[in-house]
């Protein structure tokens, strides 16, 4: 038998931990640059209207599941569903969503840690401007650097998970948000101050229509309703395991509009930082994931004091990455525990391990298996992502609606009556057709344009 489900010591814990689920790389790397290429504010308009109509929604779902069940993703559906259906398959897809998201996650939050290294030893004082790009080549060579600090994140993460939910996982992750809010608040002023910022707010905050006509209005808008609903990682069960921990004190759609709101400011002022930034040194602003590793060291190269901002920016970057690691590390120890009966400690340890080897594909897809091209001309590790955001989240989200809303899985009844337990904001029963009727095809617009992509 799994062991007993324990719980947060505090609401503040639970709202924290979970947003730092949902808070991740994606919110500082990819916010920013997709609202660069797509025309700046009228983006950030639309894309706050989806997270509104399509994240909540769903992220009350997931905690639901949770939280009746008092169980992760499998065995949440095991009890939920009825006799003889097998709704739980899809609890077995989640947990492979979450397996293959830190097979590569691990080593994405590794390059953080490299960075806050290099800025604070003073690596990158010692260099030109011309050479910051090959410091990143070098890096993405060298599987053994990679390597250690994949390891370093590994272990130190499920490390955190020994402790228990509430001295390891909930304490660690207080600090990291609070702390991650404090530097977040801090390097935006900063950035805010910079000769020429004005410009850069102006492009990121004041809808410019002609600007997104540009783009394609259709482009903002789907660009915009695919941001909303990924930054949340909604769709592979990561989620619905806080669910389980919760009390009955507090309605979902409250907890779970906080946990969405503290998702998108962190978004929001992530942009405040970025864009002064490169308006103020006339860098490009839609350039991918080179903005965080090639760019951005190059600003902070030219500023004053740039090697404290530039360490500071990248401890941001570790806490943010790190708070989804341990997040998701929760998930799969509760999974493997109420699975396979490991006690907590075992589950641990077994998971560390499977972790480790299998975050290493992804550590030498840049070097020594450069030339393995597993979907189409992906590496290693956008294939990876390919599969969990393209295909397992939206398509897991598509499975999670139907079953909290559809007569022949848990029912929107029992959902509705789950989600308004507690005191707080209700969800209203008028939603009952937007839920059942117009969400399914929202996420299925979005798994389409996934898989064309």
């Amino acid at each position: 038998m799994a062991e007993e489900r324990g719980s947060f010591g505090s609401r503040l814990g639970f709202i924290l931990v979970s947003a730092g689920c949902a808070i991740g790389i994606g919110n500082v790397w990819k916010f920013p640059y997709v609202t660069g290429a797509n025309g700046g504010a009228v983006f950030v308009l639309f894309y706050l209207i989806f997270l509104i109509i399509m994240g909540i929604p769903v992220m009350t779902m997931e905690l639901a599941i949770g939280r009746a069940s008092n169980r992760s993703i499998v065995q949440g559906y095991h009890k939920l569903e009825k006799p003889g259906h097998k709704w739980h398959i899809h609890g077995w897809l989640c947990m492979l969503g979450c397996y293959l998201l830190m097979m590569y996650y691990t080593t994405v939050s590794g390059w953080m840690v490299d960075y806050f290294y290099k800025f604070a030893s003073g690596k990158f004082r010692d260099i030109g401007v011309e050479d910051v790009e090959g410091v990143f080549g070098e890096m993405l060579s060298d599987p053994e650097e990679m390597g250690i600090f994949m390891v370093l994140t590994v272990v130190f993460g499920f490390v955190v998970l020994s402790l228990g939910v509430v001295e390891g996982l909930e304490r660690v992750n207080k600090v990291m948000m609070i702390g991650l809010l404090g530097l977040i608040i801090v390097l935006a002023i900063h950035s805010l101050t910079l000769q020429g910022a004005a410009e850069g707010v102006k492009f990121y905050l004041l809808p410019d229509w002609n600007r997104a006509m540009e783009v394609g209005l259709g482009k903002v808008i789907s660009a915009a309703m695919n941001q909303a609903f990924f930054t949340l990682s909604l769709g592979i069960g990561a989620i619905e395991i806080f669910g389980s921990y919760m009390s009955k004190e507090h309605t979902l759609t409250g907890e779970a509009i906080r946990i969405c709101a503290l998702d998108t400011f962190v978004a929001i002022i992530s942009g405040l930082i970025i864009f002064p930034a490169c308006f103020s040194y006339n860098v490009e602003t839609s350039q991918g994931p080179s903005l965080i590793f090639i760019t951005l060291p190059k600003v902070f190269m030219n500023m004053k004091m740039g090697r404290i901002w530039g360490s500071l920016f990248f401890v941001f970057m570790t806490f943010a990455s790190f708070s989804t690691v341990t997040a998701v590390f929760e998930n799969l120890v509760a999974f493997t525990s109420d699975n396979f009966g490991l006690k907590r400690g075992k589950a641990i340890i077994a998971n560390c391990i499977f972790i480790l080897i299998a975050s290493l594909p992804c550590v030498l897809g840049y070097n020594v298996w450069s030339n393995l091209h597993i979907i189409g001309a992906r590496d290693v590790l956008d294939s990876e992502d390919f599969i969990v955001s393209n295909i397992l989240l939206p398509l897991g989200s598509l499975i999670i609606t139907f079953f909290c809303t559809a007569k022949f899985g848990w029912g929107f009844d029992k959902y509705l009556e789950e989600t308004n337990t507690g005191s707080g904001r209700k969800m209203p029963v008028i939603f009952k057709y937007y839920f059942r009727f117009v969400l399914p095809v929202l996420i299925l617009i979005i798994l389409i344009q996934g898989l064309i992509a």
